[in-house]
């Protein structure tokens, strides 16, 4: 008798895993720690399994995908903005974990999903470049706040705070600067990136822990990868603008400053923004501009382990 590959859809939450198998209508639960991870994973095993999905859920999901991932489970990580529209279009509206676990399996069997190749090296960089953006985006907030207050005593607390934030994104880059230095082919990496003028350690970082796939996949895809391929907007007659969409927003912020940089300091791509205003090209559209051309150079360097060279570009 032939056996069904089965999808599984599983919902992460803080202490708790919902699983749905689409094909046998089964749902259990077991307890997101490593007794339940180890659980689940003796139960799968020895199942025809097509393909694991579970939605990003904050950082929960890491250690259950580490635990699928290596006991040689098809496990992926599924974006949350694609589930809510595979939502939308299903009609479901309703919400609840076993309800969203099965959606994820059907979304599984419906849809294709990349394969993930996580990288043990990464997960320290990872976690580091993590805490980093999030300390900035609280001192961004931090400072603003102190902007609009009047009163002396909550501007002082505010300046306390925001140096206090500073000088852990400060002890931050240097743990990260250890950790890539840490392990010879991160190191190399960096090495290659930050030859590039206006490629600085931020950059350097965010590409190493959040883009593994840089020099791996075509120039068109990394862009598409950080949401910086442009898409038609064509029907019948209209004649839209193209836009960018979607992609790993953490990186494509930092990307933006170093655009910005480049298009000033570098010389290639401060007289590519030159040449894109001459030719009547907004400031913004000339920026996504430098930031696609930045990225995939990046790109190639990588995958040619090659340093930066303006001829390259």
């Amino acid at each position: 008798m032939t056996q069904i590959a089965l999808h599984v859809g599983i919902d992460v939450a803080k202490d708790r895993l919902d699983v749905a198998i689409l094909e046998t209508g089964e749902l259990f639960s077991v307890d997101n720690n490593e007794v339940g991870h180890a659980a689940l994973v003796e139960r799968l095993s020895g199942c025809l399994i097509d393909v694991i999905g579970l939605e990003a859920s904050g950082g929960y999901e890491r250690a259950v995908l580490k635990a699928l991932w290596q006991a040689g489970l098809p496990v992926r990580r599924i974006n949350p903005h694609r589930l809510r529209q595979f939502a939308r279009a299903a009609g479901i509206n309703a919400k609840n974990d076993r309800i969203d676990a099965r959606l994820i399996a059907r979304f599984l069997a419906t849809l294709p999903v990349h394969s993930i190749d996580l990288d043990p090296r990464l997960e320290l960089v990872t976690e580091l470049v993590t805490a980093r953006r999030q300390l900035h985006a609280e001192l961004s907030r931090v400072n603003n706040q102190a902007e609009h207050v009047r009163d002396p005593a909550l501007k002082r607390l505010a300046k306390r705070r925001a140096t206090r934030l500073h000088a852990d994104i400060l002890l931050l880059d240097k743990r990260l600067a250890q950790a890539i230095a840490a392990d010879p082919a991160l190191a190399q990496r960096d090495r290659l990136l930050r030859s590039t003028p206006s490629v600085g350690p931020v950059l350097s970082a965010t590409l190493i822990a959040l883009l593994p796939e840089l020099g791996r996949l075509s120039n068109r895809q990394i862009a598409a990868l950080v949401g910086l391929a442009p898409y038609d907007h064509d029907s019948g007659k209209l004649k839209g603008k193209r836009c960018i969409w979607g992609g790993r927003e953490p990186v494509r912020n930092v990307l933006y400053m170093a655009a910005l940089s480049a298009g000033v300091h570098n010389p290639v791509f401060a007289t590519f923004r030159q040449r894109l205003r001459e030719n009547g090209k907004l400031a913004k559209v000339a920026i996504v501009a430098i930031m696609r051309k930045l990225i995939t150079t990046l790109n190639a360097m990588i995958r040619d382990n090659q340093p930066w060279s303006p001829a390259s570009v």
